[in-house]
């Protein structure tokens, strides 16, 4: 089985979709997380925290991703 052209238009498309939803994935984990934890530890500020460390570790991949694109 041959493997696909990473330029052929789906390769392409399939590499866009998943950057574009790379950072709202992260941001809802983060979001998730962050929720649930609030409500095991009856505290109301871990979603925050949980949240800021969704956005950085999502612009962090996103990064990584785009300068891999680029070599």
């Amino acid at each position: 089985m041959t493997k696909p052209s990473s330029n052929s238009p789906w390769a392409m498309a399939g590499r866009y979709l998943q950057l574009a939803t790379l950072l709202p994935a992260c941001v809802v984990a983060g979001y998730a997380i962050g929720y649930y934890l609030d409500k095991l530890f009856g505290t109301s500020f871990l979603y925050i925290v949980f949240l800021i460390f969704g956005i950085v570790g999502g612009f962090i991949e996103l990064i990584r991703e785009v300068q891999k694109d680029q070599e």
